[in-house]
Order: structure tokens, then C-alpha cells, then sequence
């Protein structure tokens, strides 16, 4: 099946050849002062196979963005795929993948001691009844458990 080239990079990867758990630099945008944003494709499921449930995720969501902070000042956005395999985080100015890795261990250790959900109300959230803290911290330490696959995207 031929696929026709998009604007958007993630619709140009070839998912058919990825393999999940990774961590991938997506896209680099350079600012007219010379400013970097490094958009990464933080993927937990294999995409067409399986999917995080989504409460779970939305709960992953909360205390991802919460927690990513704890460990670095260079968050723009963190951003699940609505295809629910995955995140996207984007930080400016930071472009030491190692770093990202260790940034992501440490937050994602973080999650896995959670006693709560941050922002889990309607004041805070668009959908405060959709979350699952039991969920987002087996997510988190499935990833966790998978670290040492993170830098491998692609089937050998």
C-alpha cells in the first residue's frame, strides 16, 4: 500500500517497523533567536498491536507532566498520542538524549510511588471521573522494567 507523504513527522514513520518500548527524537525546530525545541516520541505500546486504556493513560498523563519537573526546567509539553501507544515531550533547548533518558527513569520512578493523582478534579481536569492510578503505575513500571530497550526504534 503506497502512503502519501504528510506535514506531520510522526504520520511519516513507518510504524510497521518500530518496536515499542523506545524513546526517539521525532524533530528538532530551530527559533529565529536560535532556539531549539526537541520533540521526543516516547512510545510504551507497539503500535497497531496493542494500546494503554484510557484512564490509565490520562492518570500517566497527570503525573508524567507533574513529575517531569522535578528533574528538569526544559519541559515545553508533554503530550499523549491519541492513538494511545505513547508521549510526546518536548523541551527546549536540551538535546543530550542520554539526559532524556535519565530524566525520564527518574520521573517514571516517581510515578511508580504515587499515592495520588495530581489535578484528578473537575476544576483541574477536562474528564476528573476518566483516571486510573492503579493503571498509570503498571504502565510506568512495565516502561521502567524495559529501559535498556528505550534507544532500540527499529525491528533488526
Amino acid at each position: 500500500m503506497a502512503k502519501d507523504k504528510t506535514n506531520v513527522e510522526s504520520f511519516d514513520l513507518d510504524h510497521t517497523k518500530v518496536v515499542a518500548p523506545y524513546v526517539r527524537l521525532a524533530d528538532i525546530k530551530r527559533g529565529a533567536n536560535g532556539d531549539e525545541v526537541y520533540k521526543y516520541d516516547i512510545r510504551f505500546k507497539q503500535p497497531n498491536k496493542e494500546h494503554m486504556e484510557m484512564p490509565a493513560l490520562h492518570s500517566l498523563e497527570h503525573l508524567t507532566a507533574d513529575r517531569i519537573r522535578n528533574h528538569t526546567d526544559k519541559v515545553i509539553d508533554l503530550s499523549p498520542m491519541g492513538c494511545q501507544t505513547g508521549f510526546y515531550l518536548s523541551l527546549i533547548n536540551h538535546n543530550d538524549y542520554d539526559d532524556v533518558l535519565r530524566i525520564l527513569a527518574a520521573t517514571f520512578e516517581e510515578v511508580t510511588k504515587a499515592t495520588s493523582v495530581p489535578a484528578c478534579n473537575e476544576v483541574q481536569c477536562g474528564w476528573a471521573a476518566s483516571h486510573n492510578l492503579e493503571g498509570a503505575i503498571s504502565l510506568a513500571q512495565s516502561f521502567l522494567a524495559k529501559q535498556e530497550e528505550w534507544p532500540i526504534v527499529f525491528a533488526q
